[in-house]
């Protein structure tokens, strides 16, 4: 089954997020390389792809897990929460109906 994890990010934690993306999208590399990755990306604190110091406000994940209990443990050892980028993250089960 697919499910959404959707981070909101502490302020001013660009500088962590920064230093923990290498680390963030070589998980995000194997749950892609697995199949599992459907949609995967920050959201910019302002109006524009490329938010410069404005940074992110967070992120969502759209990928399969066997289940909620396994989504939810993979979501919780993300590098950006040992970083301290994300101040909260919500998961919840998906069901993908367009396109």
């Amino acid at each position: 089954m697919l499910y959404v994890i959707f981070a909101t990010d502490h302020p001013n934690s660009l500088a962590a997020r920064k230093l923990a993306r290498p680390d963030h999208l070589a998980r995000l590399e194997l749950l892609k390389a697995q199949d599992r990755l459907f949609l995967a990306g920050p959201f910019p604190a302002i109006d524009n792809n490329d938010p410069g110091e404005a940074g992110f406000s967070g992120s969502m994940i759209v990928a399969e897990f066997n289940n909620l209990i396994d989504a939810e443990n993979w979501a919780k050892v993300d590098p950006y929460i040992k970083a301290g980028v994300y101040k909260n993250v919500i998961v919840k089960p998906f069901k993908k109906v367009l396109p």
